[in-house]
């Protein structure tokens, strides 16, 4: 097991069930016009994943990997529009988001090698991070999440 597994699991698993069970309606809340939804959230933190492994493996994507990759940084970090309509992000389709994010990230994570703690990639911040660094970033970015879904969840006017 890695350094970084356990934190990694558990603040994934937080971020996880803070969004479980939701409706799309709920999902898809803002709170202030220029945040993040729930939904946008829980697809930006599976594009971080996507972004993140697929840059540390040199993994090609399939157009669905490569649209969820862009909403790690897109209506996020720059002022491109999020990938995803609200009318597509729905409970299933952050649950499928979501899972393959944590496919891709968790293997890695549990046993990184050193060419993948070395390998250096562009973080989705913009700044030049190795493996270790990307790993380190992976393991809090879920709870970084789940605190602002939380907190979104008992703002007025949240949806019941």
């Amino acid at each position: 097991m890695s350094d970084f597994l356990a934190a990694y699991q558990i603040s994934r698993t937080r971020f996880e069930d803070e969004v479980k069970g939701l409706t799309q309606q709920q999902l898809n809340w803002r709170m202030q016009p220029d945040s993040m939804t729930i939904g946008e959230a829980a697809m930006h933190v599976a594009g971080a994943e996507v972004n993140f492994i697929s840059q540390l493996l040199g993994t090609p994507l399939d157009a669905y990997g490569d649209r969820l990759k862009k909403a790690a940084t897109e209506g996020v970090v720059n002022n491109e529009p999020v990938p995803f309509s609200p009318e597509e992000i729905t409970p299933d389709a952050v649950s499928q988001a979501l899972a393959f994010g944590r496919a891709m990230a968790e293997p890695v994570i549990s046993a990184p090698t050193d060419k993948v703690r070395a390998t250096v990639i562009k973080s989705v911040l913009g700044p030049m991070i190795d493996g270790t660094g990307a790993i380190a970033r992976l393991a809090f970015h879920p709870a970084y999440h789940q605190g602002q879904v939380y907190l979104m969840k008992q703002s007025p006017g949240y949806p019941k």
